[in-house]
């Protein structure tokens, strides 16, 4: 392994601060670990918190800033920060119109956000819960129990935070992120495996003609490892596969502020058909050249066309990566008028940035 570290229990300390002195527009909160707008608490606004293990970046620290995320509590490489880290967060960034915490779904992530959630609304905070699971590839995987949240995180973080500049209450912003949420589809493929520097080895090998199909960005096997061919027949898997796993039910915990308790709801993903309209994201999970990814969304427009739905944004690059896994993911995220204007909103972060 050649990694650009220094000592392990090091990485996450240097990273942070080298963020830091790159984008001063944000601030660094050591004990308990955190990164917020040096603005925050942002008055008469609601705060987004997001968070998540190291590893995925641009995701999430490189996503605040005006249009899109409050602050953001990282952990260690792959592993989920904890309720303090959150509930200090929370109150650092809050202006009393209450603190979203929008959390891709992964077991450590949840039961942490969970607990902090609680502790807050304990102290008199305002809080809402968002979960995000959009990974059609596996019900149950290695971090998780239910699907992924993966890459459309990066969508809906993007379109709350404009929810947000405009003045949307509490209650307006949860109820958009769990409609984005269910609207929302994703897909990723590795050639080859992401090495955690902890470990010192690639996280699954792979021969030569194969491929791991429905990877997690942990590394979490996927659907099945299949044969490698070329771009267009991997391509068109991936699209056949969003299609026709899109359509799916399931229950999730929502935090009622009124009785203060959680309660579960039964949600229904909004399946993909014909004539919709989306925003696509081509997400390079790590070493995947750009020239490549264009070439990934050549095909996929194909496809697109082919069935029948109709592209209005799209979105390529480095979002929610996995270290230095040789993959790539796609979502399909069912659009609107109204959701459009939200996307097209200026947004100023340091790996999102346009309008203003």
């Amino acid at each position: 392994m050649k990694k650009l570290i220094n000592q392990l229990d090091q990485i996450l300390g240097e990273q942070l601060t080298g963020f830091i002195q790159a984008h001063p527009h944000c601030e660094l909160n050591q004990d308990p670990i955190f990164i917020k707008r040096k603005d925050a608490p942002i008055a008469n606004k609601v705060a987004l918190i997001s968070g998540g293990g190291s590893g995925h970046e641009p995701m999430h620290i490189g996503f605040i800033g005006e249009g899109m995320l409050t602050a953001a509590c990282p952990g260690e490489i792959f592993t989920s920060p904890t309720p303090d880290q959150m509930l200090s967060c929370a109150a650092a960034v809050d202006s009393g119109e209450g603190v979203v915490f929008l959390v891709k779904n992964y077991t450590g992530d949840i039961l942490n956000f969970e607990t902090a959630t609680e502790m807050y609304a304990d102290i008199g905070g305002k809080i809402s819960f968002v979960v995000v699971d959009d990974d059609v590839a596996v019900k149950d995987s290695l971090y998780t129990a239910g699907r992924r949240g993966v890459a459309n995180t990066v969508l809906i973080e993007k379109m709350l935070g404009a929810a947000i500049e405009r003045g949307d209450s509490i209650d307006k912003i949860e109820a958009l992120g769990i409609r984005l949420n269910n609207q929302g589809h994703s897909i990723g493929l590795a050639l080859n495996a992401c090495t955690v520097p902890a470990a010192g080895e690639p996280s699954f090998t792979l021969a030569e003609n194969e491929m791991e199909f429905g990877v997690g960005i942990h590394g979490e096997p996927g659907i099945e490892r299949r044969t490698y061919k070329n771009l267009d027949d991997t391509v068109e898997q991936m699209f056949q596969t969003l299609i026709s796993n899109s359509d799916y039910q399931r229950t999730l915990r929502q935090w009622d502020r009124e009785q203060q308790c959680w309660h579960e709801t039964l949600q229904s993903k909004q399946p993909l058909k014909k004539g919709d309209e989306v925003i696509v994201l081509v997400n390079n999970l790590g070493t995947v050249p750009t020239s490549e990814l264009y070439g990934i969304y050549h095909k996929l427009v194909d496809c697109c066309q082919k069935f029948g739905i109709r592209i209005q944004r799209s979105l390529i690059g480095t979002y929610c990566s996995s270290l230095d896994m040789q993959g790539f993911s796609i979502t399909l995220l069912q659009t609107n008028a109204e959701d459009l204007a939200l996307w097209d909103a200026p947004v100023n972060t340091p790996a999102l940035r346009w309008g203003k």
